[in-house]
């Protein structure tokens, strides 16, 4: 732990920095800590050598590191009180019974976007929701196939088989085996369904079933898991000092597609932050989220910032967001 001198220094030097974007020196903090300036430069100086802060080529003085930012988080940031414009601004929302709860959430994270500059992701697993409808297969060559999932909410999933070593009577026998036997299952448990009802029964009459078989297992799988992406301010970060070059700007928006954002599915009820090289989608940014529970079934609600984010405020949001979902549950 860091003496509580050096606690007040860090934690002043991450709050003016996250404001102004520039580095802090020991000049600003002399006044605020009632220490003289040499003393503080001295502070600074450990805090450097141990990691916490870092120095610009540009100006003496210092900006957070990582190690800083989660020191901070950890130790020193207290969630930010809401203002009375933010509350309600969001009570609004979920006292219109109008909406639905997944409708609520929606626009509760487009005003955070709108009020902290951030972009706001929600990641619903709707895999659970569906139930098989139908499977297809169309031919390509001697060797390949296209096999299509179809389920009640009109998702259709199509992934190419290899089945080489088997013939297009067996996949069909297959595929009249699922349609017989588990239309109407949810796709949740048609995995269960073919390993312990499908399975058994090919095995006894088509000798080359297992590529066949783990093909449609996989696809299966892969729907299940599937989850789909809303995002609010997927450019509002774009308009921050920090992402105004081209060769940033350009990274930061191959970071923010669908396919990408999709990594950051969190399975912890907590709000977690993960800063920098913490989370999986990109060094220089902050991922702040929680998993909620949204209509009965589980989702993800993100905020995708810089590492010069207001965590006590987004945090805050969040918290909001969450203790109002379970009073509308």
């Amino acid at each position: 732990m860091l003496s509580e001198r050096k606690e007040n220094i860090l934690k002043l030097i991450i709050e003016e920095y996250v404001k102004t974007i520039k580095p802090v020196g020991s000049k600003n903090l002399c006044d605020i800590l009632n220490c003289s300036s040499a003393t503080v430069r001295n502070e600074m100086q450990s805090l450097e050598e141990e990691g916490y802060l870092e120095k610009t080529h540009t100006s003496s003085g210092r900006v957070p590191s990582e190690k800083g930012y989660r020191y901070y988080v950890d130790h020193l940031m207290k969630p930010k009180e809401m203002t009375g414009e933010e509350v309600l601004n969001l009570q609004t929302i979920f006292n219109n019974k109008q909406l639905q709860l997944n409708d609520s959430i929606s626009k509760s994270l487009q005003i955070i976007s709108d009020m902290t500059n951030y972009t706001a992701v929600i990641l619903e697993n709707k895999g659970e929701e569906n139930k098989l409808k139908q499977v297809e297969v169309i031919p390509i060559n001697d060797e390949n196939i296209i096999a299509i999932v179809v389920t009640d909410k009109g998702h259709v999933e199509n992934k190419t088989i290899n089945i080489k070593g088997s013939n297009l009577d067996e996949v069909r026998k297959i595929v009249e085996l699922i349609n017989k036997m588990i239309v109407g299952t949810p796709i949740g448990e048609v995995s269960s369904k073919l390993e312990f009802e499908i399975k058994p029964i090919i095995s006894n009459y088509i000798m080359n079933y297992e590529t066949i078989y783990n093909a449609f297992y996989n696809a299966f799988n892969n729907f299940r898991e599937e989850n789909e992406v809303h995002v609010s301010g997927r450019n509002k970060i774009l308009e921050l000092p920090e992402f105004n070059e081209v060769d940033k700007i350009k990274k930061i928006v191959n970071k923010l597609d669908d396919n990408n954002l999709k990594t950051i599915e969190e399975s912890d009820d907590e709000i977690r932050i993960y800063i920098g090289k913490e989370n999986e989608l990109d060094d220089d940014l902050t991922v702040i989220k929680t998993k909620v529970n949204i209509d009965n079934h589980e989702s993800t609600l993100a905020i995708v910032g810089p590492k010069r984010m207001e965590y006590d405020k987004v945090v805050s949001l969040l918290d909001y967001i969450k203790s109002n979902l379970k009073g509308n549950k």
